[in-house]
């Protein structure tokens, strides 16, 4: 494995769950200790923690999402909890478990246990020791989404012989200054709140702050499109109570670390796409403020002619991936199956 920099350890209570369920299909979780050379840390013991699901004779699919994304992507007779990635992976799917073994990962840091610089190329790393562990030794594709897609691109970089195929949505090969910009801003915020001693409200200003700029001012016009209140003298709009949520719900499950050191990682990407040797399927959505559409044009014609563009338009923006879920099933569709497959 000429590009990896990650070796195992000795597994560390390690305890997968394997339940066969009536259609063949199996539900594995695990967990293991191992060590990693990371880019700007050194050498370092991560946590590498995984979902495999799907029939063990099928081609193995990679899904990885934004930096709240983890292994967990779908409701299953195993697990029956909601994954991120409801109505995408699922029977009659493109990712369907039945036709396909369908891998997802914590990323490395999202515990908080790492405070220090993560970059993209570790979690690459991070995955091709994990393949290395289940005896994986190539994925039929790569399937990421905004922070994901990154690590796609740097999968197919640095261990090219294990990948066939990757599918990047809404993540170019590097960050574009306005998005890095608003990111340094939701992390001021963060540090802000640690001054006065509630990061947790810190945490969830940036969270609200990053909402604006995963949707899209339409959607906004049309769902809070009301006049607004007067409460205890003071004037609340519309969009508050969605804002607050939103936020209360992701600082009750992300550590303060995670969020800052995975946002940091964004910022700090950086890809030649020429050096990407996979045919690879580059998703723009119209209206993406973080990821605008031109940079995924400049991702593609680096590819060359292994790369293509499908353009969404969505009044959803940089979430589009997560709604759009028959658009985002058709596009798999065709960018999965192999030459000479009729879709």
């Amino acid at each position: 494995m000429p590009f990896a920099t990650a070796s195992a350890l000795a597994i560390d209570t390690f305890a997968p769950v394997s339940v066969p369920v009536i259609d063949g299909r199996n539900a594995v979780r695990g967990d293991i200790a191992a060590v990693l050379s990371m880019r700007h840390g050194g050498v370092r013991p991560v946590r590498l923690r995984y979902e495999l699901v799907g029939r063990d004779d099928a081609p193995v699919v990679v899904l990885a999402g934004g930096i709240s994304a983890h292994r967990h992507v779908a409701a299953n007779a195993v697990f029956p909890e909601k994954g991120w990635a409801e109505g995408l992976v699922a029977p009659g799917r493109t990712l369907d478990p039945a036709t396909q073994r369908i891998l997802a990962f914590d990323f490395i840091g999202a515990d908080g246990a790492l405070d220090l610089p993560i970059d993209t190329a570790d979690q690459a790393d991070a995955l091709a020791l994990l393949l290395d562990h289940l005896g994986i030794a190539q994925l039929q594709c790569f399937v990421g989404y905004s922070y994901g897609a990154l690590v796609g691109q740097q999968f197919a970089v640095r261990h090219r012989q294990r990948l066939q195929r990757l599918v990047a949505v809404s993540g170019a090969h590097r960050p574009h200054p306005y998005a890095a910009a608003w990111r340094a801003l939701q992390r001021r915020a963060v540090a802000l709140g640690q001054l006065q001693c509630a990061e947790s409200h810190g945490l969830s200003l940036a969270r609200q702050f990053a909402m604006l700029s995963y949707r899209t001012p339409e959607e906004f016009g049309e769902r809070f499109d009301a006049a607004p209140e007067v409460v205890n003298g003071r004037v609340r709009v519309a969009a508050e109570d969605y804002l607050d949520a939103a936020g209360a719900q992701y600082v009750a499950r992300t550590p303060v670390n995670a969020y800052l050191r995975l946002s940091e990682s964004i910022d700090l990407h950086r890809v030649d796409p020429a050096a990407i040797q996979v045919p690879t399927v580059v998703v723009a959505v119209e209206g993406d403020r973080l990821v605008p559409l031109a940079d995924c044009v400049g991702l593609v014609e680096g590819l060359g002619p292994r790369g293509s563009l499908r353009v969404l338009r969505s009044p959803y923006g940089h979430d589009a991936f997560l709604k759009e879920t028959d658009r985002i099933d058709a596009i798999l569709a065709n960018a999965i199956r192999s030459p000479g497959e009729t879709a």
